[in-house]
C-alpha cells in the first residue's frame, strides 16, 4: 500500500506490463528484435511450494506490432513431509498482436492468444503439470492518464477438459530515474464453474543495469488469507536480456 501511493503521488509515472508481472501489456520488441526473460518465480502456500527454476520466456518481434511467444519452466513442487518433484513445465505458445495504438492519445490495445499444451514426459502422471491443455484469449490495454501510464488486461481461459474461467490485472508505476522504475499490480484468475478464485498484490521494480541487461524484482502475496489455494508468497526474481542492444532510454 505505501509503494502504491508514492505511485499515485508522483509528478510522473511509468508502468509496463510483462515479467516480473503477470499483467501484460501491448507493448512488443519491435521488428527483429529478441526479448528474453529468466527468472527464478516461488509460489508459497500453507500446504506445498511450487517454484519456476527457472522460468523461460522468449519473445520475438516480427515488425512493429506483432510479438511471438515461447514460454516454459523447470518446475519443483514440495509438500512439508513429502520430497520434492521435479519435471518440464506445459509449453506456452503465444501471438501478440497490437492492433490499435494512438500515439496522441496514449491509448493502446492488443490481443494475446497464448496456447498450453504437455511435453511427452511424466510430469502430468506425477501431478506436477495439469492433464489438458487450455487457450487464453485476453485483451490487454494501456493509456496515459496525465502523469499516471496504466496497463491492464482482461480474458477468458478455456481449458479443454477441465473448469474454464478468467484472468484479469492491472499495472501502474513510476520511472523514479531514467533506470530504475517502481510498479504495483493486482492480479487475479479464476474458474466459473466450480467458482473459485485467486487474487494477489504485489510490487517490483526493473533497473536497467547496461545494455542489454535488465534486472526485474516483483514480491507479493494473496488477498486473502494464506490457505493451501492463496499464497502467502509469490515472487519474481530475474533478469530481461533485449537484443540487439540498445542505449538505455525512457521507453
Amino acid at each position: 500500500m505505501f509503494l502504491l501511493v508514492i505511485v499515485l503521488g508522483c509528478p510522473a509515472a511509468f508502468a509496463q506490463g510483462g515479467p516480473p508481472y503477470y499483467t501484460n501489456d501491448p507493448g512488443t520488441p519491435g521488428n527483429h528484435n529478441w526479448e528474453i526473460n529468466l527468472g527464478y518465480m516461488p509460489f508459497l502456500y500453507t500446504n506445498q511450494s511450487i517454484t519456476h527454476t527457472p522460468d523461460v520466456d522468449i519473445n520475438f518481434g516480427l515488425g512493429d506490432r506483432i510479438q511471438l511467444t515461447f514460454e516454459n519452466a523447470w518446475l519443483r513442487v514440495q509438500a512439508p513431509s513429502g520430497t520434492p518433484k521435479y519435471g518440464l513445465g506445459q509449453d506456452q505458445l503465444g501471438v501478440k498482436w497490437r492492433f490499435y495504438d494512438n500515439e496522441e492519445s496514449g491509448f493502446a490495445i492488443s490481443v494475446f492468444p497464448q496456447l498450453s499444451v504437455n511435453n511427452p514426459n511424466s510430469s502430468v502422471a506425477r501431478g506436477i503439470t495439469p492433464r489438458s491443455a487450455s487457450l487464453i484469449l485476453p485483451l490487454e490495454f494501456s493509456k496515459k492518464l496525465g502523469p499516471i501510464d496504466l496497463d491492464w488486461e482482461a480474458g477468458y481461459n478455456y481449458v479443454r477438459t477441465g473448469a474454464s474461467g478468467w484472468l484479469a490485472g492491472v499495472v501502474v508505476g513510476h520511472a523514479l530515474t531514467e533506470n530504475l522504475e517502481l510498479d504495483a499490480e493486482f492480479y487475479g484468475l479464476g474458474t466459473f464453474h466450480p467458482s473459485s478464485g485467486q487474487q494477489t498484490l504485489g510490487v517490483g521494480a526493473r533497473y536497467k543495469i547496461h545494455p542489454p541487461f535488465i534486472l526485474l524484482l516483483m514480491a507479493g502475496r494473496s488477498v486473502e488469507p494464506s490457505s493451501s489455494e492463496q499464497p502467502h508468497f509469490v515472487g519474481y526474481f530475474g533478469m530481461q536480456f533485449r537484443l540487439p542492444p540498445k542505449p538505455i532510454a525512457k521507453d
